[in-house]
């Protein structure tokens, strides 16, 4: 008897170990990321992607992604989010309602993903296609009741001390305000570079605000490359030895299909593919930088339909003008991809990144 519980005792202490064992191999196979690019397709949702390749002749940046998943978006109040709650559930971690920036579901700012790497010596940056204060943006590096309330946004962006790369539009925002602040002014004396071009930026010491636009930017058939430059820029300004975390946003997928335009909506994800294939030639090359992209929701409620029965001409139709409760994809590349698989809560992206940092 005594012999059957000694060994009972020591197979459940040798299963903990090597549970223990198990957990701690499992840890060290995820080398921390020197650098993350976090990648949202606003409105993009499967068959945003699959118009994409339906539509192009040759291999998508897209079939480039080691592994893939989905991610469900519903905010803490509403069965279907907007970008505010879906933006912020990425960026820190926790549920939001609808209109919160930055903040959980108990409307209390939380830092974001940019802040905890920042925090950890990583340079940090911000590449969008609408103004820099919009939703989805603003959930990496401000915090507010209300995603309308741009002006106030604008301020918390001015005031930040751990951003380093900032581009987009938005530029009412900042100075031409209902208080007479001129923030840009503000911005260029605590060392900002600002340019209103890509073209004009030059690699100067400090910090660099490319505010490119009054508010959006035009759309995709109008801005040209901005997108993709933009993005090179950006990787060129933050690679350095300890790494960067940039947050870039193909904004106006969301717009065209709000719109239920499905020729501008594919303008706009062959932009957004163009962008992912500068980021992956980056992450190729560099073998340490984790790739991850998803989208704060799906707009439009697009489906590719059979109109005539026959399997033939498929066609694009919206459902709706607003957004939809559908999965959304995840893809990912790089040391770390594979966590980012199966079906997840948006607010799991957040911690499964995060988790690879000890």
């Amino acid at each position: 008897m005594k012999i059957l519980k000694f060994l009972t005792i020591f197979t459940a202490v040798t299963l903990l170990f090597t549970a223990c064992c198990k957990s701690n191999s499992e840890r060290s196979a995820y080398p921390e990321p020197k650098n993350v690019v976090m990648i949202i397709g606003d409105g993009m949702g499967p068959a945003q992607v699959y118009s994409l390749i339906m539509t192009s002749d040759s291999p998508t940046a897209f079939e480039r992604f080691q592994y893939s998943g989905f991610s469900i978006t519903k905010s803490a109040n509403k069965p279907i989010t907007d970008s505010a709650a879906g933006g912020s559930a990425i960026a820190v971690g926790h549920k939001s309602n609808n209109g919160n920036i930055g903040m959980n579901a108990d409307s209390i700012p939380q830092p974001s993903m940019l802040d905890l790497l920042a925090a950890r010596g990583k340079k940090t940056g911000v590449v969008v296609t609408c103004a820099v204060t919009h939703a989805t943006p603003a959930s990496f590096i401000a915090h507010n009741v209300s995603r309308s309330n741009n002006e106030e946004i604008a301020v918390d962006i001015a005031n930040r001390n751990n951003l380093d790369v900032l581009m987009g539009g938005g530029k009412k925002y900042f100075c031409e305000r209902k208080d007479g602040e001129n923030l840009l002014d503000q911005m260029f004396d605590k060392g900002w570079n600002i340019y209103e071009s890509l073209d004009a930026v030059q690699d100067k010491e400090g910090r660099t605000f490319v505010v490119a636009d009054r508010k959006h930017l035009p759309e995709a058939c109008k801005r040209g490359d901005f997108l993709p430059k933009a993005t090179a820029k950006a990787i060129d300004l933050l690679d350095n030895e300890k790494g960067f975390f940039l947050m870039i946003e193909g904004s106006q997928i969301d717009f065209a299909c709000h719109d239920n335009d499905s020729a501008t909506m594919v303008d706009e994800m062959r932009d957004f593919n163009d962008m992912l294939n500068v980021v992956l030639d980056f992450a190729e090359k560099d073998q340490n930088t984790l790739v991850v992209v998803t989208a704060d929701h799906e707009t439009g409620g697009l489906s590719i339909i059979d109109p005539q029965g026959r399997y033939t001409n498929p066609a694009f139709h919206f459902s709706t003008g607003s957004h939809s409760a559908v999965f959304v994809p995840v893809f990912s590349y790089g040391p770390g991809a594979d966590r980012f698989t199966g079906l997840m809560d948006n607010t799991d992206i957040f911690k499964r990144l995060m988790g690879l940092y000890k």
